[in-house]
């Protein structure tokens, strides 16, 4: 390796959305993606415990966004509310990383099997958290279950909707639509 060039994560990042696009996820080793982003292996793995969390880092950071949100809405406001507000939070947070890697990321994974499980996992999990917070509002059950499920699947359904649409979109745009479509429907 030569000398030491800033940003390691991010050429990491966007060295290993480059080879799965061009090798598939299986076909990619973390050694091709140190190559190259220009790191050792070893840089590799200070950064990502494995090649599959090059596409999940983001998630507790979402989560986190969506938490915060929740737990910011007014204490007034219905469950649902609250938990689209964390959803519009998730979207935000997606949307200030600009819809490169999101897009790209999302081919990967709509490529894999076994990534395909493991974001549905991340999905539930964020689903599962938003009705424990809204527990801890002191929303009951079912509702805080509900609520937190129905918010994560109408964020689902408006991240697809964005994958699918315009790049000059944003998912914010297309989370707000799921979720004002979801009440209409019963």
């Amino acid at each position: 390796m030569g000398r030491w060039t800033p940003d390691a994560r991010g050429r990491l990042e966007r060295a290993a959305i480059e080879l799965y696009a061009e090798r598939g996820f299986e076909g990619t080793t973390v050694a091709d993606i140190a190559e190259r982003a220009g790191v050792t292996e070893r840089t590799f793995f200070r950064h990502y415990a494995d090649k599959r969390e090059v596409l999940f880092a983001g998630s507790t950071a979402l989560q986190d966004a969506v938490l915060a949100a929740i737990a910011a809405a007014p204490e007034d406001a219905p469950p649902f509310a609250v938990a689209g507000a964390g959803m519009r939070a998730a979207a935000a947070l997606i949307d200030s990383r600009g819809a490169d890697f999101p897009r790209r990321r999302s081919a990967v994974i709509a490529a894999n099997p076994s990534l395909q499980e493991r974001e549905l996992l991340k999905l539930a999990s964020l689903a599962t958290a938003s009705g424990e917070a809204l527990r801890a509002r002191g929303v009951a059950e079912p509702a805080a279950s509900l609520a937190g499920q129905a918010a994560v699947g109408a964020f689902h359904v408006g991240f697809a909707q964005w994958i699918a649409g315009p790049a000059d979109a944003t998912l914010t745009s297309h989370v707000d639509q799921a979720l004002a479509t979801l009440p209409t429907l019963a």
